[in-house]
């Protein structure tokens, strides 16, 4: 089975804060931007939805105000869609085509990639093991990750650091020509990212 992965670029300390804020605004302009991707979830979920599960848009609503969420964990996927897209919404989608589709280990295998050029900053594996934020309920489906400002503009220097090396010595990493496309594609999120105060990557796997 293939898993895809969604990767936005945005404030990742106002994407959080709008878990909670009650902003109506917000919740009005995304069921008229979202109709028919809500209606869509719905009929893809109905069955969800008839054993009490909410529906998208009542997912949305429980995000935007902090709850209240349903306690069967078997519900808790709505949530995690629902906080994709406030992504989808607030952020800028980030090219995502060396990872969607993708299987089994392809996440950690850039990783290596990724530490072989010396970037230890970031690491697209945390999209799969990362939280969502409190107090959203844990879901293993869609996962969420994300890379602050931060640790963008240091991955950024931890690669400048090692192409400087290779410069020198003449003498690059090993690296299936797959791995390198999409480390490339990597360090692109990561610029985009370090070009802006205060942004970051937030991505999904699902």
């Amino acid at each position: 089975m293939s898993s895809s992965l969604s990767v936005y670029l945005l404030d990742v300390t106002a994407t959080r804060a709008l878990v909670g804020s009650r902003d109506g605004e917000l919740l009005a302009v995304i069921r008229d931007s979202f109709g028919d991707q809500l209606a869509h979830a719905d009929s893809e979920f109905a069955h969800s939805i008839q054993n009490g599960a909410p529906t998208a848009f009542e997912a949305l609503t429980a995000v935007v105000h902090g709850g209240p969420f349903s306690d069967d964990k078997n519900h808790a996927f709505q949530y995690g869609y629902a906080y994709k897209r406030v992504c989808d919404l607030t952020g800028s989608f980030l090219d995502n085509s060396c990872f969607t589709p993708h299987r089994g280990s392809w996440l950690s295998d850039v990783d290596e990639g990724l530490t072989a050029l010396g970037i230890t900053a970031v690491s697209v594996a945390d999209f799969d093991y990362g939280t969502l934020p409190e107090p959203l309920p844990w879901t293993d489906t869609p996962s969420c990750g994300e890379w602050t400002h931060e640790q963008c503009v240091r991955a950024l220097e931890q690669f400048e650091a090692t192409k400087r090396a290779v410069d020198a010595s003449g003498q690059a990493p090993p690296l299936e020509p797959e791995i390198v496309e999409a480390v490339m594609q990597c360090l692109g999120w990561l610029r985009h990212a370090a070009a802006r105060p205060g942004f970051g990557v937030i991505g999904f796997r699902s």
